[in-house]
């Protein structure tokens, strides 16, 4: 029997959900019966071994923000340098057509899903319908009953060359404390490209609870290039899942980067579904004082001649902790599969900690995989001879700590984008050398 953290939601999600479309009301409705009878995931859990649930299940809060449509928002937070083209902004899980620049490109649509909804809602119910069995997936099961906005992307067939796409997630003040769902949608049509940058931020001192779900889809010859940046208020709490779809000869290329949030987890599950789809992934989270931040990747092989190349890196300073589980798997009949996945961390405190967790699969006949995770301290070698440079202790720590993270986003190819990218990540180092930072260089 649901209590605590989802008593309220529940309740609140039981009164609205007979006012949607008859599909999405019954879509709703069973979400709400099974977090009503499942609750929150038992400490034995598997899937949250390494982050409890405890804290979270004894905060309430206000479902939504119904002042979302006239909250001021700092305008220093949307802005990414660089990156200037079309920008959908959601601030607390609602849509700002005010703060958002939206322009017509052929073969571009951009819209919001509460807007979808009421337009032409049945475009979106092989989305939206998604169900999940598994009482671990609360979070989604949480999305699904209660989301009512978030972007929706759609490319058309063969259409390429656009500009940047800029998706604003900003959790801003507020009197109470909110929980606030969004639902993203981007489908890439089949020979198109498009690039995206998934961007949370957050005002200082709002301790919300955000929720968000992405469904990706990649058509056949499709390809999307997916940067996302987590850089959120440290006294909030953020949950995100993504999940991906790739058909033949699809190519998805997805970056992430982990700083901000106190309580943080990501589920990533991608599904290389058509023969010789690939999938790269680079990523790392950068974390310090108290935070937690748990990272979730499922990537499953379940046609010929499909690859997988997983990068992702982690630092953890004073009391923070970090969680990454990093699971391939290779179906039956994936044949010639390439499963590649290497997840290495630091530990820059003797107080901080880090749990990996690599799993490989395999039912599959000829097929090449290998992973492997380390956990462990910045190299005294290293050290002593940038110390011998002429760098100070402090100096060549942050230099070491920063290239340690940077393999994750040296191919970005927008200058002024990884820019900001290091200068986010010497942020969260224990001393900021600016003055260094372009001499770094990764073999």
């Amino acid at each position: 029997m649901a209590a605590g953290f989802l008593e309220p939601l529940i309740a609140d999600g039981a009164a609205t959900a007979g006012g949607q479309a008859g599909w999405l009301a019954r879509v709703r409705t069973d979400a709400l019966t099974q977090l009503a009878r499942d609750g929150m995931p038992v400490p034995r859990s598997e899937a949250w071994k390494y982050t409890s649930l405890r804290a979270l299940d004894q905060r309430r809060y206000q479902r939504g923000d119904a002042d979302a449509s006239a909250r001021a928002v700092n305008a220093s937070l949307l802005a990414l340098p660089g990156v200037d083209g079309p920008r959908l902004v959601f601030v607390n899980g609602a849509f700002r057509a005010d703060l958002s620049r939206i322009e017509p490109i052929e073969g571009l649509e951009l819209h919001s899903l509460a807007r979808v909804l009421e337009a032409d809602p049945d475009s979106v119910q092989v989305h939206l319908s998604r169900s999940f069995d598994d009482a671990s997936d609360v979070f989604a099961r949480l999305n699904t009953a209660l989301a009512g906005d978030g972007p929706v992307i759609r490319v058309a067939a063969g259409r390429k060359d656009l500009p940047l796409v800029h998706l604003v997630m900003v959790g801003a003040a507020a009197a109470a404390e909110l929980a606030w769902q969004l639902r993203g949608i981007i489908e890439v049509g089949e020979g198109a490209a498009l690039r995206v940058v998934e961007h949370h931020v957050g005002e200082p001192g709002q301790a919300h609870f955000g929720n968000v779900f992405n469904q990706i889809s990649v058509a056949a010859g499709a390809r999307l290039d997916l940067l996302q940046i987590q850089n959120s208020t440290e006294t909030a709490s953020l949950t995100r899942r993504t999940e991906a779809l790739l058909a033949a000869d699809a190519h998805l290329e997805l970056r992430s980067i982990e700083a901000g949030a106190q309580w943080m987890r990501h589920d990533l599950a991608v599904k290389l579904g058509g023969d010789r789809s690939r999938f790269i992934s680079r990523g790392v989270f950068a974390l310090r004082g108290r935070q937690h931040a748990d990272t979730r990747l499922d990537v499953r092989h379940a046609a010929r001649d499909t690859l997988c190349d997983i990068v992702w890196r982690g630092v953890a300073d004073q009391r923070s902790r970090g969680v990454f589980h990093g699971a391939i798997t290779v179906n039956p009949g994936a044949d010639g599969s390439d499963a590649q996945l290497s997840n290495k961390n630091l530990l820059l405190s003797a107080q901080a900690e880090i749990d990996t967790q690599p799993v490989l699969e395999i039912y599959a006949d000829e097929v090449k995989a290998a992973h492997g995770a380390t956990v462990g301290q910045l190299d005294e070698q290293a050290l002593f001879y940038l110390r011998s440079r002429g760098l100070s202790a402090d100096e060549a720590r942050s230099l070491l700590t920063l290239a340690f993270c940077r393999i994750a986003f040296d191919s970005i190819e927008n200058d002024a984008l990884r820019e900001h990218v290091d200068a986010l990540l010497l942020d969260r180092l224990p001393q900021q050398i600016e003055d260094f930072a372009s001499e770094v260089s990764v073999a």
